[in-house]
């Protein structure tokens, strides 16, 4: 794989691969320069197909791409047909190898998802609003594992020391759960928002305790990750775990 592409750090088992792309590479120009793998952020599509094209070289068979909506919906590889079309969910999760989750991401999270048998796998694709709305609790009750024998890793993200917000993204967290408040530092009439720290606190709460990444800013490296915030168009990278035989 490419040697800038980020491998997990996560005591997942052999048999589970895990990657998050990165810029390097690809056949992207303009805004999307390097490997832009997103179809729906303005690139052209015939460079998307070749840095799709790219990505799959490293793959034992075709990620299923889904329409991702910044909601809370979980797709299943076990659906019949899984790989016939796209789906609109914000995760997925497979328990067969060669089933491949992937989401994509621009400042929003990744985050990966085993169980310690190493036969369940997921992707979430976590940004605020989806993790308002319940995208990795929903993870991981589709994962159908006692979530204490789950483990996560989180990917390239925006930082806590870039992330502004406004006071809707945090009462959206803080309403109903008030321990959320402490993801959150005052910046002016604004807020910084710990997205890593919200994420491990929802994750912790609904019983995943081996959690694992969360060291990157996308904002910040911009030679290596597309950011929404940062740039306004712009690409999209891959996280992506499978099985494998």
């Amino acid at each position: 794989m490419n040697p800038d592409w980020i491998i997990p750090q996560w005591p997942a088992l052999r048999r589970v691969k895990a990657v998050s792309t990165t810029r390097a590479g690809g056949h992207s120009t303009g805004p999307w320069n390097g490997l832009n793998l997103g179809s729906g952020c303005g690139d052209d599509p015939a460079a998307v197909a070749k840095n799709r094209a790219v990505l799959r070289t490293y793959l034992p068979a075709t990620p299923q791409w889904l329409r991702q909506v910044h909601g809370a919906a979980v797709f299943s590889h076990s659906i019949p047909a899984a790989s016939a079309g796209e789906f609109v969910a914000d995760a997925q999760v497979a328990f067969e190898p060669g089933q491949i989750c992937v989401v994509l991401t621009a400042d929003c999270l990744p985050v990966l998802f085993s169980n310690r048998a190493g036969t369940r796998v997921g992707a979430a694709h976590a940004g605020w609003r989806g993790m308002a709305a319940g995208v990795l609790e929903n993870t991981v009750q589709a994962l159908g594992a006692p979530p204490d024998h789950l483990m996560a890793w989180l990917g390239p993200a925006i930082g806590a020391d870039v992330y502004e917000v406004g006071d809707d993204v945090k009462a959206a967290f803080t309403d109903r759960d008030s321990t959320g408040a402490a993801c959150f530092r005052k910046k002016g009439a604004r807020w910084l928002f710990d997205l890593y720290a919200m994420a491990r606190h929802r994750l912790t709460r609904c019983g995943v305790i081996d959690i694992s990444g969360g060291s990157h800013c996308t904002y910040s490296e911009a030679r290596r990750f597309y950011s929404h915030r940062r740039d306004g168009t712009t690409g999209r990278t891959a996280s992506l775990v499978w099985l494998q035989d």
